[in-house]
């Protein structure tokens, strides 16, 4: 369960964030919406701990994990998986090794400057690829792949942790219609199958509606709505976003048809798999 409980973020005499508060009970997919500058990612920050908030409380299964401090706060991160709208991959960097940076916070530090992974850290990265239907990437830099190819890497990469709740900050936000729906399937998709929560910000209305079992609207720091996503309606998103009749909802829209099917590649073992775990 989680619990938001009055948090705020002030940057000088400016409320990023103002005394927001909601609930989430169970694995939800949880949408926010709103405009640029609204709050979402400060708030987001604030929950994966790489921003402080400047009052409130963030409870998760009864435990307040903005006071987390140290040792602590790093094990709430990896429990707490972030996926950024640039995917902050490292570029040079093969595929695989990319994904098992997920896990890089519970190795040594010798472990880490040399690279060295167990052979059960390589085969569940591969295994995690294989599911997101990139597993025939692994060997590739990351630089080489699409946009939405990299951001299911990230997406890997978060999985890696097996963390209890994944955070995706604008995720779709640099993508094409047909690449959005994809990354938004797989982030779906691990919701459902794998009982983890998923806290998304969103930037198309029809993309809340679509995935969303929960979507909060924030405005001004503030929250202006908490409803599911059949409540979503025009009238509702011109509060949202602040936005007089001549609102037009399409301009959000990422065009996804209803019936679209996204291909994932078929993956046969590749030789990459084999040499890694040699």
């Amino acid at each position: 369960m989680l619990e938001v409980r009055e948090v705020t973020r002030l940057f000088g005499q400016k409320a990023a964030v103002n005394r927001i508060s909601f609930e989430v009970t169970g694995p939800a997919f949880v949408g926010i919406i709103g405009r640029s500058g609204a709050g979402k990612s400060t708030f987001l920050r604030m929950m994966n701990r790489l921003t402080d908030a400047s009052a409130g409380e963030i409870l998760v299964e009864g435990r307040n994990i903005l006071a987390l401090k140290g040792a602590a706060s790093r094990a709430w991160q990896s429990q707490c998986a972030m996926i950024f709208q640039q995917f902050n991959l490292v570029p040079r960097m093969d595929v695989a090794s990319n994904v098992l940076h997920g896990i890089l916070n519970r190795r040594s530090t010798m472990q880490t400057l040399f690279s060295l992974w167990s052979r059960a850290d390589i085969l569940k990265a591969l295994e995690i690829l294989d599911r997101l239907g990139i597993a025939e990437q692994a060997p590739k830099r990351a630089e080489a792949l699409s946009g939405g190819q990299q951001q299911r890497v990230a997406i890997a990469r978060a999985l890696m942790q097996d963390p209890k709740i994944i955070l995706a900050d604008e995720p779709i936000a640099s993508l094409d219609p047909m690449n959005a729906q994809i990354v938004m399937d797989t982030l779906k998709k691990i919701n459902v199958e794998d009982g983890r929560m998923v806290i998304a910000n969103l930037h198309t209305l029809d993309t809340a509606r679509r995935y969303c079992d929960r979507v909060i609207g924030m405005r001004d720091g503030e929250v202006v709505f908490d409803g599911t996503a059949d409540e979503l309606t025009t009238s509702v998103a011109r509060e949202i976003y602040g936005a007089d009749d001549s609102f037009n909802e399409a301009a959000t829209s990422t065009s996804i048809p209803a019936d679209a099917k996204a291909d994932d590649p078929a993956w046969s073992q590749p030789a990459y798999a084999a040499a890694m775990v040699s």
